[in-house]
C-alpha cells in the first residue's frame, strides 16, 4: 500500500503493482542523470513540458529504486505499462506531482 504522504505513487508494469519513489538519493541520481547542479534546474527541466521516453525511463527506474526495488534501466526499459505511452507519462506525472507538489 502507498503512503501518499510520503510521496508514494503505485504504477502497473509488468502486470504487478509496484511503490514508487523519489527519495533523496533517488533526486540525486536525478540531478546527476539530468547533469544540473541542483533541484531547482532539476525542477525547471520537469516543468518544461518536454520529457523524452529516456526522461521517462530514468525517473521511473529512479522511482523504483527509491521505493526498495534492485533493478537498474535496463529492467525497466524492458518493462510494460499499462496504456503504453501513454501509460509511462501517467506514472512519471504522479510520481513528480507526489514529490513537488502540484504547481498552481
Amino acid at each position: 500500500m502507498v503512503n501518499k504522504y510520503r510521496g508514494e505513487v503505485a504504477a502497473n508494469l509488468d502486470g504487478k503493482t509496484w511503490t514508487l519513489c523519489l527519495t533523496l538519493g533517488a533526486l540525486a541520481e536525478l540531478e546527476a542523470a539530468f547533469e544540473v547542479d541542483d533541484l531547482t534546474a532539476l525542477i525547471a527541466r520537469f516543468s518544461s513540458g518536454n520529457l523524452s521516453a529516456r526522461d521517462m525511463l530514468r525517473v521511473i527506474g529512479a522511482g523504483l529504486r527509491g521505493g526498495g526495488y534492485t533493478v537498474n534501466d535496463a529492467d525497466v526499459r524492458e518493462m510494460q505499462a499499462e496504456g503504453g505511452a501513454v501509460g509511462y507519462a501517467k506514472i512519471v506525472s504522479q510520481l513528480l506531482t507526489a514529490t513537488f507538489g502540484k504547481q498552481e
